[in-house]
């Protein structure tokens, strides 16, 4: 630093600087050729007495800025008093610089960098003023100095001063001018100032705060601003204990707990629910706060082990459809009992209670047997639904949906083929029909072949059920086709052989197929038939046989 000095004093100056020995420096830098040295020694060494002394003779235009420094020092010092008078000294002393400026500026062009190091002196001596002055107990004043700062930083900063001297009102308003919320918000709730805290609860965005004023409001007796301010600090379980207690609204709770599936708040609700004696919504909410066991006693000692079970559906645990199953094992509700021991997976005593309810139970016995693919279990069904225990064999339908559940889609084609056969001969098309239709949507998902003797019975009951739809559509040609395809085929049908002849009959005589329509009419008329024809159309037929249409004799 000293390298390029060729001045005997200012180069001594350094040396005695490097010794410590100020005050000789001093002399030696007053003595050079650059006598500001001296002044800088003592700004870096913070003596900033004799670095205004300094000052006023060697640079007057740092007068303003040491004098804040000093002014600084003095109040993290805690020399208030000292301080604030330091302050003043350099704001007047900044005013001074300032006009002396403003004069030489009308001749020559003024210095931006300089104007704007005055300025930014004024606004720190103006913030210390205003501490300094709050710290010394001038509230009024000092709060003035501070909106004239129109400065959000210095406003914390006195605000902070005042909430330490317990000023708590005004350090508020000063957190608000300054935008700081939660602070001003926690003064407000602490002093129980609701008016003043309501205005600016919006724009906290602290949940502990909310939580805060809602207590505080709870304490005050306002239930609903406290509803809100929990809200606001999502503590559902707070809302949903007023909504019980004060406010006397609990379908509001039971709402919040039902959509927000809180434990805690579903154990308030379940209590509420014990105390009123609702004991489906106490168990309902038990369940939701994952306290089974108690929801389980509790339904058992009041009987609703049925809302326990409907509460839990069908994501039942393996152990409480176990705990369900004993007890209606022990209460003799076999078919309850069996339907909860499948789901806990004990499928072979499930089937045994099954099989006690007789035909009642025939379909969940299926469907276990079903899930469970045992061999044991089932020959144990097949023998039931033969009849071998009571000697009364069942409706084979369940045999049908026996293979179906066990996918041996085969024997299940063969065994709809014989029940469509039992239903047909009876007349019960429609029930035939689906049987057959089922089978073949089965075998297609399974990407199994639809053996044709599946097929073949399905086409000829297809074709009579879509008689009907294609004759309301005005399609009489392909209604009497269809008829035709049935006709040929009139012994699956014994139950109804002369009503579908006769429709036969009249089919094609509006389609104009008269050839058709005079051989199934020469075929009613055979004694076996003839007696059965409907009056309606009995002179019809006859006059059909007596003046046959020659023309279409060939019609094949």
């Amino acid at each position: 630093r000293i390298l390029p000095f060729e001045d005997k004093n200012l180069l001594a100056g350094h040396v005695l600087l490097l010794f410590q020995d100020y005050n000789a420096a001093q002399d030696l830098f007053l003595s050079s050729s650059q006598p500001q040295h001296a002044l800088e020694m003592r700004r870096d060494l913070l003596h900033w007495d004799q670095a205004l002394k300094l000052a006023t003779t060697l640079d007057p235009a740092a007068v303003p800025e040491i004098s804040t420094q000093y002014a600084q020092q003095l109040e993290f010092k805690g020399e208030y008093e000292a301080a604030l008078s330091t302050f003043e000294q350099a704001r007047r002393s900044g005013a001074d610089a300032a006009a002396a400026r403003r004069v030489e500026s009308k001749s020559n062009y003024g210095d931006e960098e300089e104007d704007e190091e005055m300025t930014r002196t004024e606004k720190v001596c103006l913030a210390g003023v205003a501490r300094c002055t709050l710290r010394l107990g001038d509230l009024r004043r000092g709060i003035a100095f501070v909106r004239d700062a129109k400065d959000k930083l210095l406003c914390r900063d006195c605000a902070a001063i005042l909430e330490g001297m317990n000023q708590h009102s005004e350090a508020a308003a000063l957190y608000e001018d300054a935008e700081h919320y939660e602070k001003a918000a926690a003064i407000y709730v602490k002093k129980l100032n609701f008016a003043q805290a309501a205005a600016i609860m919006p724009k906290v965005t602290l949940p502990k705060l909310h939580a805060q004023y809602g207590k505080a409001c709870e304490a005050a007796g306002k239930f609903q601003d406290a509803v809100k301010a929990y809200e606001d600090a999502h503590d559902m379980d707070a809302v949903v204990r007023l909504y019980l207690g004060p406010l006397n609204r609990p379908e509001k709770g039971f709402e919040i707990v039902r959509r927000t599936t809180s434990s805690d708040g579903a154990q308030l609700v379940a209590r509420f629910c014990q105390d009123q004696g609702d004991f489906r919504g106490a168990i309902e909410f038990l369940l939701m706060a994952k306290r089974s066991d108690e929801a389980f006693e509790l339904a058992k000692l009041h009987g609703q082990v049925e809302t326990y079970t409907g509460v839990l559906g069908e994501d039942i645990q393996a152990d409480d459809a176990l705990n369900v199953a004993q007890h209606y094992e022990t209460v003799h509700e076999p078919g309850l009992a069996g339907k909860y021991y499948a789901l806990c997976g004990q499928y072979p005593k499930a089937l045994k209670l099954f099989i006690q309810c007789g035909e009642k139970e025939v379909h969940r016995a299926i469907e276990i047997v079903g899930k469970a693919r045992s061999d044991a279990l089932t020959h144990q069904l097949i023998d039931f639904l033969m009849g071998e225990p009571d000697g009364v064999p069942k409706d084979p339908n369940y045999i049908y949906r026996l293979y179906i559940a066990l996918g041996n889609y085969p024997q299940a084609a063969k065994t709809a083929v014989i029940i469509a056969r039992q239903e047909q001969d009876l007349g019960n098309y429609s029930q035939a029909h689906a049987i057959l239709y089922e089978t073949i949507v089965k075998l297609r998902e399974q990407k199994v072949h639809v053996p044709q003797a599946l097929r073949h019975p399905f086409v000829l009951l297809h074709s009579y059920v879509l008689v009907k739809k294609l004759s309301k559509r005005g399609e009489q040609d392909l209604a009497a086709r269809m008829l035709l395809r049935v006709a040929q085929s009139i012994s699956k049908f014994p139950a109804h052989v002369v009503p579908i002849l006769t429709s036969v009959v009249v089919a094609c005589t509006k389609a104009g197929l008269r050839a058709s329509a005079h051989e199934y009419a020469t075929q009613l008329m055979q004694p076996e038939y003839r007696q059965q024809i409907d009056p309606k159309f009995k002179r019809k037929i006859e006059g059909l046989i007596r003046k046959p249409d020659l023309e279409e004799a060939a019609e094949a």
